[in-house]
């Protein structure tokens, strides 16, 4: 019980109905899949789909992870910066999971599951991501952070590297529709723009339309190569396949509206913001 109340409080000692509310979030993926998988919801092959669905919702808490600093510079939310920790747990927590079923797959068979990564170059990236996650994961707490000094930030750095090579791996996984990792990586592509913005324009509203546009534009380009490569498909009309939405929205176009939706959210809280500055101290206690 001391532990779980430890999860939920913030720097401060007091209970925090953010983390709360974070922490059960966090747990109902893994309890859907519980359900689905006791109502034998999970299709002719359960195993299988419960690997790809905690492989996929690994690859979330990911980039929600990575979400977070973008998040408190955006939308002037600073408390959010007390959840990085727990997501990125739940992030190796997912991916240890994702392993622990594939390893279920192969009836146990630990030597078959060591030959399968070493022999297949999708499963080895797989396999180097978890460990890297759990890295970070275990060296996550303020003791680790003392005991590595400066050398903290940079092992955490390698969360970048170890998101593009999850994508990769996911790729990998949905081969014939890609949908759901491009448009994830076009999520990716967003917060890597985001971050090499000047300090002084991250957390304005102005350049987040041209960020989303190039993601999108990013999303379409990689999808686009992804085929040409996979199934020799022609480029140029996976391209133009975002412009025709009969047979719905391609994932550029989805993190197109992604962005659309995150710049009306930034715009709102920024003129809320520069209001308040703007009012008298009296007139902003009277409202």
């Amino acid at each position: 019980m001391m532990r779980v109340t430890g999860l939920i409080r913030d720097p401060a000692g007091r209970l925090s109905w953010l983390k709360a509310a974070t922490l059960v979030a966090v747990t109902l993926p893994a309890l859907v899949l519980l359900l689905r998988w006791r109502a034998n919801d999970l299709g002719a092959r359960p195993i299988t789909e419960a690997i790809h669905v905690t492989g996929l919702w690994a690859l979330r808490f990911l980039l929600i992870t990575l979400a977070v600093t973008p998040a408190r510079a955006l939308l002037d939310w600073p408390r959010v910066v007390m959840l990085r920790r727990m997501l990125g747990v739940t992030t190796a927590c997912y991916a240890v999971a994702h392993l622990l079923l594939y390893g279920l797959d192969q009836k146990w068979n630990l030597g078959k599951v060591a030959s399968e990564i070493a022999l297949r170059f999708y499963l080895t990236i797989g396999f180097a991501t978890l460990l890297g996650l759990l890295a970070l994961a275990i060296t996550s707490t303020d003791g680790w952070q003392r005991r590595l000094g400066r050398k903290w930030k940079r092992l955490h750095s390698i969360v970048f590297v170890l998101a593009g090579l999850a994508l990769f791996h996911a790729g990998v996984q949905f081969k014939a529709d890609v949908s759901i990792p491009v448009f994830l990586f076009g999520l990716f592509a967003f917060l890597l723009l985001w971050r090499r913005l000047p300090r002084r324009l991250q957390a304005k509203p102005w350049p987040v339309p041209a960020l989303a546009l190039g993601a999108a534009l990013v999303a379409a380009l990689g999808e686009a190569a992804w085929y040409a490569v996979r199934n020799h498909t022609d480029p140029g009309l996976v391209l133009q396949t975002n412009l025709v939405l009969a047979y719905g929205a391609r994932p550029a176009v989805q993190v197109l509206f992604a962005g659309v939706v995150l710049t009306a959210l930034v715009l709102a809280r920024w003129l809320i913001r520069t209001r308040r500055r703007r009012l008298p101290r009296g007139a902003l206690r009277q409202a």
